[in-house]
């Protein structure tokens, strides 16, 4: 174990070094730079969304779940100087995309905490559909091509922004594991500088896809649907990322049993 955190910390400082030049604490320049501000906009549909139970675009009772984990989650990596949270879940259905949306909406909502949120559940994704992007969008394939294109990235409102794909991809484990691949997010979270990146990463039950890219994130949050996941679900899916990152914590999703407040929990 300790050479896995010594692993860890290691490839950490290399990006670090990577990302000289920021505000330390804000991960922005003093003066506004960079392909951010030019970022072509994310059109959305407040009923699609609603529909899709994206409900945290705006503050209320729905979205007071992901408030009190976003106050939670923005501790602990302001705290551990990190940025970068992988957002998984042991099996499909737990709604980690759903999740991953409104968290994302909910990070938004503060002025001074910018938001990028990196579809990497590339044999299904989802994000799109939820969000009702276009299907131009092809994060994916730009990944796969080598070479960045900003065009590719979406913004929707002045703090958060959306690396989307429309098209699932076959045999992604080998791209997300990709030395070139890590280099051009490296690249990417250097010029638009945000201050929470939120990785929605396959199942990581069913796949090696999620655990190839662990060793490119900070910590990892896990979904659980109430209905579908078991007890050894859970537990083997929190052993698996704790060999390769930082386990924040389990989100329970779907609880039909619980208050509203209670349904997703955040252990600190």
């Amino acid at each position: 174990m300790e050479r896995i955190q010594s692993a860890l910390a290691k490839a950490r400082s290399a990006r670090d070094r990577k990302l000289q030049g920021t505000n330390p604490g804000t991960g922005k320049k003093s003066t506004e730079t960079g392909p951010w501000p030019g970022l072509a906009e994310l059109k959305l549909n407040p009923g699609h969304l609603e529909r899709n139970r994206i409900v945290a675009m705006h503050p209320g009772p729905n979205a007071s779940s992901f408030d009190v984990m976003r106050t939670n989650l923005l501790r602990t990596l302001r705290t551990n100087g990190w940025t970068r949270v992988a957002i998984t879940s042991p099996t499909p259905g737990c709604g980690k995309s759903t999740v991953t949306a409104n968290l994302a909406f909910s990070l938004s909502r503060l002025a001074d905490t910018r938001v990028l949120v990196v579809e990497l559940d590339l044999r299904h994704p989802s994000l799109i559909r939820m969000l009702g992007g276009g299907s131009e969008q092809n994060f994916a394939g730009m990944l796969a091509e080598g070479k960045i294109d900003y065009s590719q990235i979406r913004r929707s409102g002045p703090n958060l922004a959306f690396a989307l794909s429309a098209l699932p991809k076959e045999n992604p484990a080998e791209l997300l594991s990709a030395a070139r691949t890590a280099d051009m997010i490296d690249e990417i979270e250097a010029q638009l500088r945000p201050d929470v990146v939120l990785f929605d990463l396959s199942p990581v039950l069913v796949s090696d896809d999620a655990i190839s890219f662990l060793d490119q994130v900070d910590c990892a949050l896990m979904v659980a649907g109430a209905d579908e996941s078991t007890v050894s679900e859970i537990d083997k899916c929190g052993k698996d990322l704790a060999k390769r990152t930082q386990v924040l914590g389990v989100v329970l999703n779907k609880c039909r049993y619980m208050e509203q407040e209670e349904s997703l929990t955040y252990p600190e």
